[in-house]
């Protein structure tokens, strides 16, 4: 079974106070389901229509846990303490290539 991939491009940030609760929340939501993070932060330098935005790739054993990780009760604390006007993100699950 391949491994699946949750990759996060910010495109906007309007209430960056609220990030640390987030990510205070999300991380052992995350570690719940198997996920783990491989990248966290600022792109040191962008290509073609690249923004520098914050970047987030988490590596889940299996599509299953990815989807099972984001709808779960967990993450949905985490969801909460961001709320839906402090940032503006591309969020998608990838299966990844055995």
């Amino acid at each position: 079974m391949p491994k699946a991939y949750m990759i996060v491009q910010y495109q906007s940030v309007a209430k960056p106070e609220r990030i640390p609760e987030y990510a205070k929340l999300a991380g052992p939501a995350v570690a719940a389901y198997g996920g783990k993070f491989l990248v966290r932060g600022v792109p040191v330098k962008t290509y073609e229509a690249g923004k520098t935005e914050r970047t987030v790739v988490i590596e889940f054993p299996s599509v299953e846990k990815a989807r099972a990780a984001y709808e779960g009760p967990e993450y949905a604390k985490a969801l909460a303490a961001l709320g839906k006007d402090a940032a503006v993100r591309d969020m998608r699950v990838v299966e990844g290539v055995e």
